[in-house]
């Protein structure tokens, strides 16, 4: 039996993760999943493969409001409601779209823990769209990568870290959901599946960068584990590791829930 034993929400775009025990499964995401990012005086996302630190800001919502926690002990409070005050043009690797800008202060705490000149977005209601030749209609993501879900079965990690020396936490892979049970890289192969309630859809193996190689709780990068996945999830030029996934009908999930699989490829 499959299992969903983790949910992981990433509220600002390469920051630090948030674990919660139920979620809503919306069309762009995780309920509040990358909807805050970081940018550069040239309106271009940031994340930790150019600013490693970022992995050291941590994030918590409590009530109506984000908590980022910084390394030195001070906290920022950034409301829920997000903003709609000043809009820009941002760039998410190749995709331009645009993002509310929170605040001055917001601006400042951020440039001075990253030692960088950085402005924070806010998505609103305004649209950016997945890749349209992996996905089955025009649904709307939000600053993530590329897609909306990421997947990874605990047995692939466990798998993984036979093969390593020194073990690594399922954080270095920033997943959403997390099951267990199965073999490893199964998820390599799924096609529809469930969660409870919730009809999702694979759209394709996610390749990995060199993100994975950064300790979150240190900021700190090495070769592994993109080394060692290299001799054995390698194709075509790029590393694979967890499933990329869209919504079909949205709803309520909950650590606990089983997860089916309605088809194969």
């Amino acid at each position: 039996m499959l299992k969903l034993t983790n949910i992981y929400i990433y509220p600002i775009k390469s920051l630090g993760g948030i674990e919660v025990r139920e979620s809503k499964a919306q069309e762009r995401g995780l309920q509040y999943d990358r909807r805050w990012m970081l940018v550069d005086s040239s309106g271009v996302f940031m994340s930790q493969r150019k600013v490693s630190k970022m992995a050291l800001l941590k994030t918590s919502i409590v009530d109506d409001m984000i908590h980022v926690h910084a390394p030195d002990g001070s906290q920022l409070d950034i409301p829920l409601e997000g903003s709609n005050d000043k809009l820009i043009q941002v760039t998410v690797w190749d995709d331009h779209c645009q993002g509310y800008e929170v605040g001055d202060e917001y601006n400042q705490w951020f440039s001075n823990q990253l030692d960088t000149d950085c402005r924070l977005v806010y998505m609103g209601e305004q649209k950016r769209f997945a890749n349209p030749k992996s996905v089955r209609k025009n649904e709307r993501v939000s600053y993530a990568d590329g897609y909306q879900y990421l997947v990874v079965g605990q047995s692939s990690l466990d798998d993984l870290n036979t093969k390593l020396q020194d073990p690594v936490s399922m954080n270095r892979f920033r997943p959403n959901l997390v099951f267990s049970g199965g073999i490893p890289f199964e998820e390599d192969h799924w096609g529809d599946f469930s969660v409870g309630d919730v009809d999702f859809y694979s759209i394709k193996p996610c390749a990995r960068c060199m993100v994975v190689t950064i300790d979150q709780q240190t900021g700190l990068s090495g070769k592994e584990p993109i080394k060692t996945m290299a001799t054995f999830r390698q194709r075509d030029h790029k590393i694979y590791f967890g499933l990329n996934a869209c919504v079909k009908n949205g709803g309520v999930i909950s650590a606990g829930d089983t997860v089916i699989l309605l088809n194969n490829k």
